[in-house]
């Protein structure tokens, strides 16, 4: 983990803890990377409830409830299914705020509009609006995950702060 990362889940976890608040995750292209980088920090278990790993169509709609017709319609890298996501989150975890991202890390899976480096993520609240950014990062696999553990993390903190 980068320094800067493990600087991040710091922050996010000392915030949330001064806050008495609780988090989730749900993952689809980092793989658990934003839990991990979570939990890589002491005192986390104060923090972190738990985190999905929905890397498959099947496991969004089994564990998030991502309605079908998203996933049809939209993709599974789309802003609608990270949306999806994050709520699914907050309505299956004792959690006060989620995260979400899902996206291409690449080398392959481009389509026509949706190229390499496409990430979609999606924080949330109880009582609040769900925040939507859409990035196309540049780089390898690893670098695309990377700036993808980065931002979610700087949207958790933005979420609270």
């Amino acid at each position: 983990m980068s320094d800067d990362i493990e600087a991040l889940a710091r922050r996010v976890i000392d915030t949330y803890r001064d806050k008495g608040l609780t988090l989730g995750t749900a993952e689809s292209c980092t793989g658990g990377l934003i839990a991990g980088a979570l939990t890589g920090v002491s005192g986390s278990s104060h923090v972190l409830d738990r985190g999905f790993v929905t890397y498959s169509n099947d496991s969004k709609t089994d564990l998030l409830d991502v309605d079908g017709r998203i996933l049809r319609d939209h993709g599974a890298v789309s802003e609608e299914t990270a949306r999806a996501m994050a709520g699914g989150v907050l309505t299956h975890a004792p959690v006060d705020c989620a995260v979400a991202v899902t996206g291409i890390a690449g080398p392959g899976g481009a389509k026509e509009g949706k190229p390499v480096g496409l990430v979609h993520l999606a924080a949330a609240r109880h009582g609040c609006k769900v925040v939507h950014e859409r990035h196309v990062f540049e780089g390898d696999r690893a670098a695309v995950r990377g700036a993808t553990v980065k931002r979610a993390l700087e949207l958790l903190l933005a979420l609270v702060e």
